[in-house]
């Protein structure tokens, strides 16, 4: 189980080192940043009983929901990959998904995961850039469904930002507006580009838009999301909160889309300071928005620990052949 966090890769270049070596402790400094200055506002209780209130009942139906959500993502890799022309198996697809799972909730960053399955399935396909982009344009996918979602419902059920959700969105779409004019005015630097830009529209023409692939993409993100606002939902209600679905629901998407941030310690930070905040603003405590975001990182790690299976089973096995 997973949120859709941003993917990012670039390519090589002489400054890349430098700036490699800048967000691999930025990132993970913003995440402990806001974690500390929770506990330094509210204390380790809700931090406490967030673990505290975990039993066996909502482990199990956190690892049953991972479970569905994993083979979700999965199917929506294979099916992108696939469009792209690169052959994924189900099962292959889930072994690594599973694993990126685990690495994402385990190492800073949120996203070490992703690019470790995207080089390695690039490189057993013989094709690196292909690999890569699958993954990219299948996490784009679930990032775009899961806006989209979270638009819709913030617009219909109340929210702590549902006033400000109109200028919002009028603002995002008058930034993309701006861009595509500032490059039709220069059509000189679009032209720099135009293998790129050719690939780009190729990736999105067979890889998403295809008519075999995209509602298959489709109903796997909307499974996806569901599956984690199932478990946000599962571990509010084991911290204790009692509001209805029509006003957990909202808050629990606003500290699912704050999962987005790069600045994260293993998903832990922007999370809990989101759900903090909305909760608070939403007429609940803020301790018992930390308490249920805690709930939830802890359902996460636990529902992907079947990847560090996956992830120890090639040295486990390797040492099993080694002579005695």
């Amino acid at each position: 189980m997973r949120s859709e966090s941003t993917l990012t890769l670039q390519a090589p270049s002489r400054t890349q080192p430098g700036k490699r070596s800048f967000w691999s402790w930025a990132r993970p400094l913003g995440g402990a940043a806001i974690l500390g200055f929770l506990l330094w506002r509210l204390g380790a209780g809700p931090f406490l009983r967030g673990l505290r209130v975990i039993d066996a009942g909502v482990l199990a139906a956190a690892l049953g929901i991972g479970v569905l959500t994993t083979f979700c993502c999965a199917w929506r890799w294979s099916l992108v990959a696939r469009g792209l022309g690169v052959r994924l198996p189900l099962r292959t697809a889930a072994a690594h998904c599973y694993r990126s799972v685990f690495l994402n909730a385990t190492l800073p960053g949120g996203v070490v995961g992703d690019v470790h399955r995207a080089v390695r399935h690039g490189r057993d396909a013989g094709d690196v850039g292909r690999g890569i982009r699958a993954v990219v344009w299948e996490r784009s996918a679930g990032q775009v469904v899961q806006a989209a979602l979270a638009i819709i419902v913030l617009l219909v059920c109340p929210s702590p930002v549902r006033p400000y959700l109109p200028a919002a969105i009028a603002a995002a779409v008058a930034a993309g507006l701006g861009a595509a004019l500032l490059v039709r005015a220069r059509p000189q630097r679009a032209k720099r580009l135009p293998r790129a830009l050719r690939t780009l529209k190729t990736d999105i023409r067979d890889g998403l838009l295809a008519r075999r692939n995209w509602p298959g993409i489709v109903l796997a993100s909307v499974v996806v999301v569901a599956g984690h606002l199932a478990t946000f939902v599962i571990a509010a209600r084991a911290a204790g909160s009692s509001a209805p679905l029509s006003q957990l629901v909202p808050l629990t998407l606003l500290a699912l889309l704050a999962m987005g941030l790069p600045l994260n310690v293993g998903g832990w930070g922007p999370r809990e300071g989101v759900a903090a905040w909305a909760f608070g603003a939403a007429g609940l405590t803020v301790a018992q928005g930390v308490a249920a975001a805690v709930v939830y990182g802890a359902l996460v790690l636990v529902s992907s620990l079947p990847g560090a299976c996956v992830l120890l089973a090639p040295q486990i096995s390797r040492l099993r052949r080694m002579p005695v």
